[in-house]
């Protein structure tokens, strides 16, 4: 290949290698179509979760049950107990300072958050040492209503049912 021939194929791949860069990316367009996509999306399960705030409610308190679930299994994991009944579901969150104080309590806690989260309803989660159907320990929310029993919205809520 002479000098001519190599300066053109270079010239040529370098013109190719512009015209690709200049369209790598998203345009301005594309992304505001995205955003607008991504919002309508947004909308519409915002919409339908509005409609349905006691069910929203009712699955909130399920998941919830089962973080505390698990965090009270890494609990034992490192203490070799689930925390008493007196200590109760802020032993997750703080050290207790009720026998038996935990010799390995992780420093960080159980939960994400450092303070112990409320029901949807805004009320405290019942935790009994041993569970009513004879397991390690149960979790319960009595639902909108704040009492033992209740229907629909105010319907128990155990670890035991989950």
């Amino acid at each position: 290949m002479n000098t001519f021939s190599m300066k053109r194929l270079k010239d040529e791949r370098r013109t190719r290698s512009a015209e690709r860069g200049s369209r790598d990316g998203f345009s301005l367009l594309e992304i505001l179509v995205v955003v607008l996509i991504i919002t309508i999306l947004a909308t519409i399960v915002g919409v339908s979760v509005v409609k349905e705030p006691g069910r929203a409610r009712v699955a909130a308190a399920k998941t919830q049950i089962k973080v505390f679930g698990t965090a009270l299994r890494l609990y034992r994991m490192d203490n070799g107990q689930y925390p008493t009944q007196q200590q109760g579901l802020i032993a997750l969150v703080e050290k207790p300072a009720l026998a038996p104080v935990p010799q390995s309590f992780r420093s960080e806690g159980y939960l994400e958050s450092r303070n112990l989260p409320l029901d949807p309803w805004g009320n405290a989660y019942v935790y009994l040492i041993p569970g009513s159907d004879g397991s390690p320990y149960e979790i319960i929310t009595y639902g909108s209503d704040g009492e033992p029993d209740g229907e629909d919205e105010a319907a128990d809520i155990s670890s035991a049912e989950l």
